[in-house]
């Protein structure tokens, strides 16, 4: 087969550089294809277990491309960042000021390094932060800014068109509100488990990821059928080994650290997809279990919502089960789509399917509460935003523009645009902020670090005005139940 190989080679080189020669335009290379020729390069047909043979090479690739970067024992580390990119970037500070504050106080991380040039972790910058907010001049803001007894605010990252930029942008979401202050939890539900690669997760099964959540809350609300059919006298629902097992999982159990001192994570793997499939069966068995609600079921009963401050949520590429748990919690949607005209189709059909999904459950369960005389529901959201990703303006800007105009304030105002530091962080399994930026020149930085600075002050802003939102209802409701209390 090689020496085949070899001589249909050496002719397609010889007819090359005869048309050359003559002067023609070579034929294109779909022209004169030797069918016999062609069936000498084909191996043996493929069964089934060739697909695990190549899925075990993948399996070792994939490992040893996650594992670049890494520190010899096999585990992340997060670098330390210099002086310069701590008093440009994280703590409003002038460096002078900030080098005599650390001459004062010795007490305080003094960063690695000889004379100016000094690195520091970021747990060393949330302590010199923290510092600065009790010290520091008034009216900076050295913390970012949460609302006491306010529960967190959740974020889905969705589009069911793959290759958009969800897991990127939702990872840079992450990293750039965990820089800000803030303490982040991603839940990782797409079971390609491209965010767990990146945050550095370890994965065993589907016992690890957020299946046993949604096991858990079908399980609760077997119990409660059951203990109805039991005051009935009727036989109750059959409960698994897998209810059992999921009625001993909180989400606590399944959350990791990762190598960012304030971003955890809850990780997926390929098992997880099998929840598409049993989800579904346990609607079945159980048709008032209210599927949709599972995952931020558990989010609220476990405690997550007042342990963190942001929570980010990466859907797979699909309308399935999963995402629409992931859209049900969030309080704010982000959707992201390149400007091109089936990204932009594509993205339409999305919100087409979320309005026939959500409107569709909120007949059908309307229609029941109505007739058992309860309250209607219905499905809200904070705010939702459309994020326009690897923008060339170059080459997009009149097409975005377009998108704009037809999705109005369902936009952000930035574009996201690709840079040459987004494309080589990707290579390295990394976030942009987790590249040192003496690999680039400083330019190259700090264009490609303002991609997702301006995108996460867009969604900064929309976290904030919610939570201001919400703090005003929640004092009007507390100043409303007072008056009602004197009144009475």
């Amino acid at each position: 087969m090689c020496n085949s190989f070899a001589k249909t080679l050496i002719e397609a080189v010889h007819r090359k550089g005869s048309d050359m020669s003559s002067g023609k335009d070579p034929l294109p290379p779909y022209f004169n294809i030797d069918p016999a020729k062609a069936a000498l390069r084909l191996a043996n047909p493929i069964d089934t277990a060739r697909f695990a043979k190549a899925a075990a090479f993948a399996a070792k690739g994939r490992q040893d491309l996650a594992e670049r970067g890494y520190a010899p024992d096999g585990r992340k580390r997060l670098r330390r960042f210099s002086t310069w990119e701590v008093c440009r970037y994280l703590i409003p500070v002038a460096p002078a000021h900030f080098r005599r504050v650390l001459l004062k106080n010795p007490d305080l991380p003094q960063g690695l390094g000889e004379g100016n040039s000094k690195w520091f972790s970021l747990e060393d910058v949330l302590r010199l932060r923290d510092h600065f907010a009790t010290e520091g001049a008034a009216g900076r803001e050295y913390r970012p800014w949460r609302p006491e007894g306010l529960p967190a605010k959740t974020i889905a990252v969705a589009n069911f068109k793959g290759g958009v930029g969800k897991t990127s942008t939702a990872v840079h979401l992450a990293m750039s509100a965990a820089l800000d202050g803030y303490k982040v939890l991603v839940i990782d539900l797409d079971s390609q488990g491209s965010m767990t690669s990146i945050m550095g997760g370890q994965v065993a099964d589907e016992w690890s990821t957020a299946f046993p959540l949604l096991a858990k809350d079908y399980a609760l609300a077997l119990q409660d059928e059951n203990r109805v059919r039991t005051a009935a006298d009727q036989p109750p629902l059959p409960f698994d080994e897998t209810l059992t097992e999921a009625l001993k999982i909180t989400s606590a159990d399944l959350i990791q650290r990762t190598h960012w001192p304030n971003i955890d994570l809850l990780g997926a793997q390929l098992n997880l997809y099998w929840a598409e499939f049993q989800v579904p069966v346990w609607r079945m068995g159980l048709r008032g279990w209210p599927l949709w609600d599972a995952l931020g079921n558990a989010l609220a009963n476990d405690g997550i919502l007042d342990r963190y401050d942001i929570i980010i949520l990466d859907t797979p590429p699909a309308l399935g089960y999963l995402t629409i748990n992931a859209l049900a919690a969030a309080d704010i949607l982000l959707v992201p789509l390149g400007a091109s005209f089936l990204e932009f189709d594509s993205t339409g059909r999305f919100f087409d399917m979320l309005y026939s999904t959500f409107a569709s459950v909120e007949d059908g369960e309307n229609a029941a509460r109505r007739r058992d005389g309860l309250p209607e529901m219905r499905f809200e959201w904070d705010a939702v935003r459309a994020i326009i990703t690897r923008f060339d303006a170059g080459q997009q800007t009149d097409l975005a523009n377009v998108i704009q105009a037809y999705f109005g304030d369902f936009m952000t105002t930035y574009r996201q645009e690709l840079t040459a530091m987004v494309g080589q962080a990707g290579e390295q399994v990394n976030g942009i902020y987790e590249a040192d930026y003496r690999e680039f020149n400083r330019e190259t930085y700090v264009r490609g670090r303002e991609a997702f600075d301006r995108t996460w002050a867009e969604v900064k802003e929309l976290i904030l005005g919610t939570w201001w939102r919400d703090l005003q209802m929640q004092e009007a409701e507390q100043a409303r139940n007072e008056k009602e209390q004197a009144d009475g």
